[in-house]
């Protein structure tokens, strides 16, 4: 492997000795393994909320080498809401356009975000360390407004004993060993997840026999900001498929597909890497390798997110191919749905079984990711002689017919998942758009001064849509925020109408911490409302289906 270096300010949390090391085992409301970008988004959105968090890495600083780097819309609007994802997106390529080819041929071109009246892009390319450095920027800045997080550089996990009312974690540091305690440990720790086999729980699902070839190329090139893929790619050994697309500071991601049976060793000598880049570029290109590896496809997941005490996230809960974007994107998803779950049970204010249903949400998503990334993975290699030519004619019909194009895939691109029918959901009673029906993310929509998903910033919302909302400061402790809205007047380009409204005069949303909607009615009085935040608390449905 050619490993890229980042400089020295991406060394954010150095080891330095903690009291607590020679002390007996100290206590902690929550423990997150794994300084990631999900361990981060995850221990950045509990310390804002007031809940203390410690985190331990096994390392010192942000990992090196390029990783994830295709940050979908969804990501960025929850980064938004932790106060990073405005950096992120001016340090970040944005993309909308995608490009699909068939040897020499444009197959078609796809915008994924037609329409105006978003402050997110529909993607961004963004190395993962950038990524999880702002992350980690942003939890400095809390730290100095007193929010309670701690990290705990190369303070590594080498034991655990789940009790009946916390994990003993055994940690070994520079200075020695110690014991600490979570009433609460979320593993963010990887695909290869320690705590996970600690515990011998399984990791079950499909490894695809292919092999594909990352490089990060660093050169100066008039290419545009748009993903290119191709199947059967002109150039000269590139395998069955090929992508390009640009990230910040003049580095190009190049995947080539190499087959199964392949000498690692042999491809990832520098020569024979520059042999298929310089194919691809033309001769005389050129540039500098950054980084490279090869990656098999996996898509895998856990039964289960929650095992009592010990609650997984991200990688090492679920595991897809990288085509599509679905891996780090779905992994914030995870420390979204997780955040304020967690920190209404240790608030008293909701009960021990909502956990049970960040494993019911976040598994519904995460079957919904794995289905697309195999069918995926399929189409780009397919598996018989008569699967090629059937992959073939419709990547032909696709050129001239548009009813073809949605059966090419090339990476089904991250969407946030919709939570249909699933526990938590209230009543759906309004007539309104598909889009934000019960279970989906908030769709933004322009408002006179912003956009609406900046006003909601993590707290149970009524969002009121010319019509006036039940008075409802807190419902059973729980603090609940009233957003009252005119089209008349907070609307300017009619996009909250169409978004929120459709044919309906007026509307009612009550709207979850995670800016998923819990319920929508034409119109409901406080009992209704609080009848459906008891159901999206779990404290189970009180109404008629």
């Amino acid at each position: 492997m050619v490993d890229v270096r980042y400089d020295i300010e991406f060394q954010l949390y150095p080891y330095a000795p903690v009291a607590a090391q020679t002390l007996p085992a100290q206590r902690h409301p929550v423990v997150v393994v794994g300084g990631g970008p999900i361990g981060m988004a995850l221990a950045l959105d509990l310390g804002r909320k007031g809940t203390p968090v410690v985190v331990l890495d096994d390392h010192d600083g942000v990992g090196q080498g390029s990783r994830a780097i295709c940050f979908a819309k969804r990501t960025l609007e929850i980064a938004n809401r932790l106060g990073a994802g405005q950096r992120m997106m001016d340090k970040g390529v944005v993309w909308n356009v995608g490009k699909v080819f068939h040897g020499d041929d444009r197959v078609f071109q796809f915008n994924l975000q037609p329409e105006d009246g978003h402050r997110c892009p529909a993607f961004i390319n963004l190395q993962q360390p950038y990524f999880e450095k702002f992350l980690v920027d942003e939890i400095r800045a809390a730290q100095s407004e007193g929010a309670p997080i701690e990290i705990r550089g190369r303070n590594a996990v080498t034991a655990m004993d789940q009790r009946d009312d916390h994990v003993l974690l055994d940690v070994d540091t520079p200075d020695g060993p110690y014991q600490l305690e979570a009433e609460w440990l979320i593993a963010c720790d990887g695909a290869r997840s320690p705590i996970r086999d600690m515990m011998g729980l399984g990791f079950d699902g499909r490894v695809f026999e292919d092999n594909f070839l990352i490089a990060d190329v660093k050169m100066t090139a008039d290419f545009p900001t748009e993903r290119w893929f191709w199947f059967e790619p002109p150039f000269k050994d590139a395998g069955q498929s090929a992508l390009l697309h640009k990230q910040p500071d003049d580095i190009w991601r190049i995947d080539f597909q190499l087959g199964w049976d392949i000498d690692r060793d042999k491809e990832l000598k520098e020569e024979n890497i520059r042999a298929r880049v310089d194919a691809m570029l033309g001769e005389g290109a050129e540039y500098e390798l950054e980084w490279t590896s090869i990656y098999t496809f996996q898509c895998r997941r856990m039964q289960e997110f929650r095992h009592d005490r010990v609650i997984f996230a991200g990688d090492s809960a679920h595991q897809v191919s990288p085509f599509g974007a679905r891996g780090a994107n779905s992994g914030v998803q995870d420390a979204d749905n997780l955040a304020w779950k967690l920190d209404l049970v240790l608030r008293g204010l909701a009960p021990d079984a909502l956990l049970d249903t960040y494993s019911e949400e976040r598994a519904h998503g995460a079957d919904e990711n794995i289905l697309n990334s195999t069918r995926a993975t399929d189409f780009l290699t397919p598996k018989s002689e008569i699967s090629k030519v059937f992959r073939n004619a419709i990547l032909d019909l696709a050129k001239d017919h548009s009813f073809a194009r949605p059966m090419v895939n090339s990476g089904r691109l991250s969407v946030p998942c919709v939570y249909d029918g699933l526990s938590l959901n209230g009543p759906d009673r309004l007539a309104g758009p598909d889009k934000t029906r019960v279970g989906a993310p908030c769709v933004d929509a322009p408002l006179q001064n912003g956009f609406l998903l900046d006003e909601l910033t993590g707290a149970f919302t009524i969002l009121a849509i010319n019509t006036t909302p039940p008075a409802l400061p807190q419902i059973d402790g729980i603090p609940v925020k009233t957003l009252a809205l005119s089209t008349q007047e907070d609307d300017p380009t009619g996009a909250l109408r169409e978004r929120y409204l459709g044919d309906a005069g007026c509307a009612l949303y009550l709207i979850r911490p995670d800016q998923h909607v819990a319920a929508r009615w034409p119109t409901a009085d406080d009992q209704i409302i609080a009848n459906a935040l008891r159901t999206a608390i779990g404290r189970g449905r009180t109404y008629d289906a």
